[in-house]
């Protein structure tokens, strides 16, 4: 059934736009950081593996880097059971999709039936204040195209507002790295690592409804075309719920 389903897409693909952060340097820690590898492939292959065409984006263009402990590869083993990266890595036609990546500024809403926003700690600096990147996304949830959004990368949605002032996420319920998460990860490294947490600044906007689930496991929420997942275990979580909302 799923083969059938995969050809009938590639006849007539269904499109998305993968958008991940540029490199950049935490001012918390000094570390080089930049987006999550899972939360980028495990999208990429769900919507592959429907027949779609995923192209890779990112806000300033160029060639992208991983947070180290999201490489399967790294020292610390952190992300050593994620297959699925270390084949993208591994794989020619794939580790090359993260070079040279288009900037946002060439999306063009009508091209693409959804978005999807990796995380990783870039985001935090790189996404959060990007006021092209929120204008986008907004573009996207008001074209009534599927939005989908995990981990760090939703802290675009503490300030995207739609055309008429509000915030998208006004009378939404979402989700994002949650506190619990956020200490537990300072407590690993034994320092603060994010300049803000996600949920504590979504906790003071009002109208809005931000929850969670249990800490580093599978969590995405969606709220009519905005999905939103917790953390790096969420990305293919995501991109299902993207993947049910376009009705395969």
């Amino acid at each position: 059934m799923s083969a059938n389903i995969s050809q009938l897409n590639k006849d007539k693909p269904k499109k998305i736009a993968i958008i991940a952060a540029n490199a950049s340097v935490s001012k918390q820690t000094g570390w080089p950081i930049g987006f999550w590898w899972s939360e980028l492939t495990h999208a990429w292959w769900e919507f592959k593996e429907k027949g779609y065409e995923v192209t890779i984006f990112s806000p300033e263009g160029g060639t992208l880097q991983p947070d180290g402990f999201s490489d399967p590869e790294d020292a610390s083993g952190y992300s050593a059971h994620d297959l699925i990266s270390l084949g993208f890595k591994k794989s020619a036609t794939t580790a090359k999709l993260i070079e040279n990546t288009p900037k946002i500024s060439e999306i063009k809403v009508s091209d693409f039936d959804g978005i999807f926003l990796a995380g990783g700690q870039s985001p935090m600096y790189t996404f959060r204040g990007n006021t092209d990147l929120q204008k986008l996304v907004a573009d996207f949830v008001e074209a009534n195209k599927a939005v989908g959004i995990v981990c760090h990368a939703t802290c675009v949605l503490l300030e995207a507002k739609g055309k008429d002032g509000k915030l998208l996420v006004e009378g939404k319920t979402w989700t994002g790295f949650a506190d619990s998460e956020e200490a537990y990860a300072d407590n690993f490294v034994g320092q603060k690592i994010q300049p803000f947490w996600i949920e504590s600044e979504a906790k003071k906007v009002p109208g809005t409804n931000f929850i969670t689930g249990p800490m580093f496991a599978p969590f995405a929420v969606r709220d009519g075309n905005l999905i939103t997942g917790q953390q790096q275990f969420s990305g293919g979580e995501v991109a299902k719920l993207m993947i049910s909302a376009l009705g395969v």
